[in-house]
């Protein structure tokens, strides 16, 4: 069944969009009025309006079509475009109204009046909200669940001298293997482009049921452009279990600009600010609101892409924390290719640091101030069996690093999933 509402502006657009300003505003018809001539500001609001169509930001292309409109009355092309918008909102009413003023005062070529014709056939009904789906099922391998400490011993500092400790077998690496399930759905909301989504996941492991884990998180993402600049606004609240119960709740806000900034082709920069605030059900002295802002760069160089991310972190404690409040940042690098035969390749590395401000634990014989230095190492190959299947293997490692040696671990999964893209 065809959808116009949602199709036919887009296309329209884009096919506008190919050609010179003079040509999209000019005669759409043998028999039409000489074009109007567009300065400068004409033809940058008018591209103004076809970047916000192609973003899916459908009521602020039309309030730019209608700006436009209001100074060059002549300019068929966006008369076209706003007709076709509105039809496709469900506004019949002015859809109608736009399709005989284009009728009457130009003189429309034939595939002009089908696209019109074809857009009146579909009543101008809304089109139903574009949406996607995923669920991925996952079988895999995890040599330390608990994050266990790599050394067998904890040495502390007393009056007497240095202390050796023995680690509990509890606090000593985990091996186990484990099945996750996650699904991730989105859809669109509203005429101006914002996406709702959800995200479930959920990990369990053979023999070690404490340590399963489960997320739900939902929230509306949105875009905005001012001038040049680009931006989206994101909203999310979550909650995840650890061994079947609530352990954790959190709230984050999040916007991303790209800055029109004079970069080499196929090159983008991101700045991205973000808050979070985190509640734990029976940790509460864990309690924390993390700020951020991070950088992203990427660029496209034939099929290879690259990207680098830049970040810097403050968490500051609500309770009275072991070591208090803390700072950190962290960089990631990372490359992906398509490797022929409908594989594709993914490579990153990320190394973390996190300093707190205050002794860890004097009361625990733990009187060092903590300083974090963390490393992984991920790798990813996927197949691509059909469009909308795909095997992916993923390996990763973590190499933790800290001044007190009873934090320091190392950890390595393997993973193989299998992901559907539901229709």
């Amino acid at each position: 069944m065809s959808t116009p509402g949602l199709f036919l502006p887009s296309f329209l657009a884009l096919a506008l969009a190919c050609l010179p300003a003079q040509a999209r505003a000019q005669d759409i018809g043998p028999d039409a009025a000489p074009a109007p001539r567009l300065d400068a500001s004409h033809e940058a609001l008018y591209q103004d309006a076809l970047q916000a169509l192609a973003e899916g930001r459908k009521t602020d292309a039309s309030t730019t079509l209608r700006r436009l409109i209001g100074q060059v009355p002549e300019h068929a092309g966006a008369l076209i475009d706003l007709a076709l918008i509105q039809c496709g909102l469900g506004n019949a009413g002015e859809a109608e109204r736009l399709f005989a003023t284009i009728e009457t005062r130009f003189s429309p070529t034939r595939e002009i009046l089908e696209l019109l014709n074809e857009a009146r056939d579909s009543g101008c009904r809304p089109a139903a909200p574009a949406s996607a789906a995923s669920v991925t099922i996952g079988r895999g391998i995890d040599d330390n669940v608990n994050q266990g400490a790599s050394n067998s011993t904890f040495i502390v500092t007393g009056p007497d001298g240095d202390i050796e400790l023995p680690l509990l077998e509890d606090f000593r690496p985990q091996r186990d293997g484990y099945t996750t399930l996650g699904t991730d759905y989105v859809r669109g909301i509203g005429s101006n482009g914002s996406l709702g989504f959800v995200q479930v996941q959920q990990r369990r492991y053979d023999r070690l049921r404490a340590y399963d884990t489960g997320g739900l998180y939902t929230g509306i993402e949105s875009p905005w452009r001012f001038g040049a600049w680009t931006l989206r606004t994101t909203g999310s609240v979550g909650a995840t279990t650890m061994g079947g119960r609530l352990y954790q709740k959190q709230l984050q806000l999040q916007a991303r600009v790209a800055p029109p900034l004079p970069l080499p082709p196929r090159t983008q920069l991101y700045l991205t600010g973000s808050a979070t605030r985190t509640d734990y059900q029976n940790l509460r002295n864990f309690d924390s609101d993390v700020l951020e802002a991070r950088v992203l760069l990427t660029h496209q160089a034939g099929t290879l892409g690259a990207y680098a991310t830049l970040g810097a972190l403050s968490d500051r404690a609500r309770g009275e924390r072991p070591g208090g409040n803390r700072h950190g940042s962290y960089l990631t690098l990372s490359l992906r290719k398509p490797l022929g035969w409908d594989l594709n390749g993914e490579l990153s590395w990320t190394r973390q640091q996190w300093d707190s401000a205050t002794p860890y634990s004097p009361e625990l014989l733990i009187d060092q101030v903590r300083a974090q230095r963390t490393q992984i190492l991920r790798a990813v190959l996927s197949w691509q069996l059909r469009k909308d299947h795909s095997l992916i293997l993923e390996a990763r490692g973590v190499r933790n690093r800290e001044n007190i040696s009873i934090f320091q671990y190392d950890n390595r999964q393997l993973q193989f999933s299998w992901q559907w893209q539901l229709p």
